[in-house]
């Protein structure tokens, strides 16, 4: 006897098996929640000297030498002062921003897992001893080790593009990379500070160990770098993805022959490189220019810094849907429309401190879904050396963070208008837009082949 079959549009929905879910889903997550604090954690510290500088100069005698400061001219102690501090600041950024390549390597071939790991701890111990430098030599010698701090980013990519698919990299890099809202840490710190110095005694904890005033930042990051790593090393998931396990040095290294790559490091400078230069640059420049206090300068400088950081994953989004191409075409738009009106001096056009602060946030704002956009190129074109790509556009991005701010100052001084200091991301925006329009003019007519047909032919 037949048994009647109920028809299909009243059975049930097919309820998946097991083979047909997705057994990376839980780990990729892991992965990148996990990967994204690590990148927090350490972007502050990189960058943690642009506020706690401001204490560690007061220290005169660290800074100088006790013994060369009597008898010293007061005017050429201060210019002593200012000028070491400023090597501190570069020793830092350039510690995270030259090796960024070697560090993208290592995660294609080891695992993100495990150097992440392995940074958080390395980093831990030269933060730490920075709360306990006694001379200027030893404050070098920590900048030059915790700055390394700065190669996260390289990881964090290489590590994610490993777990996540294709089509979902766009917004798992871009909420990576919202990591880097570290940097506004690093500016509320100048709100944090005065309170610490009244709680945490002089003397500090456990006898020394845990030190108290300024110093007491540097070990308060350093017990956070340790937790981090603790996390990691017990809950990302195991055996790792590596993309690069096992393959020649030389084929790893074979795209950094393409201009294309040359290409998106210029694009890394105007959305990041640009960033945070702005961001160590900005305090100042709020104080002499609009004569307001430290404090209210740091916190309007954080209204460019979340929106730089925080719309990254939309600009992932979008480039997950758009394609990287159309989006930083818009970024560039939009990031020449408002500098254009910062450019102009006072005389020509008085904006205020409120209308300066918009027009920078809808700056940031542009430059948080750039980094996004640019790095979307990355896994479309070359998936198989992210670690390398990578490494070497954040590299370069990292350095404009470096040359950026000379440049700004240069310019204001020379014009004897600081907002004219603007005029050079104008300048660098407008090359790289010419340069994307040129590419794509160039591979109009072109069929795309291979990775780029894969990445939909944008150029």
């Amino acid at each position: 006897m037949a048994i009647a079959q109920s028809p299909a549009s009243s059975r049930p929905a097919p309820q998946p098996i097991p083979s047909q879910v997705d057994p990376a889903s839980g780990a990729r997550l892991r992965v990148l929640w996990c990967s994204t604090w690590a990148f927090t954690a350490l972007f502050a510290v990189w960058l943690m000297l642009g506020i706690l500088g401001i204490e560690i100069k007061k220290d005169v005698p660290l800074m100088f030498g006790a013994a060369a400061t009597e008898g010293t001219d007061p005017a050429i102690v201060k210019a002593t002062v200012e000028s070491r501090f400023e090597w501190l600041l570069a020793t830092a950024i350039l510690a995270g921003a030259l090796p960024r390549l070697i560090f993208g390597l290592w995660a294609d071939r080891y695992g993100g897992r495990s150097v992440m790991t392995l940074l958080l701890l390395f980093c831990a111990v030269p933060t730490y001893l920075l709360g306990r430098a006694t001379s200027y030599g030893e404050l070098l010698l920590a900048a030059a080790f915790f700055g390394l701090a700065g190669n996260g980013f390289t990881v964090g990519i290489s590590w994610n593009n490993a777990w996540f698919p294709d089509e979902k990299k766009g917004f798992a890099l871009g909420l990576f990379g919202a990591g880097n809202v570290g940097a506004a840490g690093t500016k509320l710190l100048v709100v944090l500070v005065p309170t610490i110095l009244a709680i945490v005694p002089p003397a500090g904890y456990l006898g020394g160990w845990i030190a108290g005033g300024w110093r007491f930042i540097p070990t308060f990051y350093a017990l956070i770098l340790l937790a981090t790593a603790g996390l990691i090393w017990g809950i990302c998931p195991r055996p790792d993805r590596k993309p690069g396990e096992g393959k020649p040095l030389r084929e790893l290294l074979a795209p950094l022959r393409y201009v294309q790559v040359w290409r998106f490091s210029l694009y890394y400078v105007v959305v990041f490189g640009a960033y945070v230069a702005i961001s160590a640059w900005l305090p100042n420049y709020y104080k002499n220019t609009f004569g307001l206090s430290l404090k209210s300068a740091a916190l309007l400088t954080s209204l460019y810094i979340f929106p730089a950081s925080l719309l990254r994953p939309l600009g992932g989004y979008l480039s997950d849907r758009f394609g990287p191409r159309a989006v930083t075409y818009a970024v560039f738009l939009v990031m020449l429309a408002a500098l254009m009106p910062l450019c102009l001096p006072t005389q020509m056009l008085s904006l205020g401190v409120g209308g300066f602060t918009a027009l920078l946030m809808v700056v940031g704002a542009a430059m948080g879904i750039g980094k996004a956009s640019v790095f979307k190129y990355i896994p479309n074109y070359y998936p198989e050396s992210v670690g390398a790509v990578g490494g070497l556009v954040g590299a370069i991005g990292a350095l404009g963070g470096f040359i950026l701010p000379p440049a700004f100052g240069a310019i204001g001084r020379s014009t004897g208008s600081p907002q004219s200091a603007f005029l050079v991301l104008f300048l660098l925006t407008a090359v790289s837009l010419a340069w994307l329009q040129l590419a794509v003019t160039f591979r109009i007519g072109i069929r795309p082949t291979g990775a780029l047909a894969a990445a939909g032919g944008n150029v």
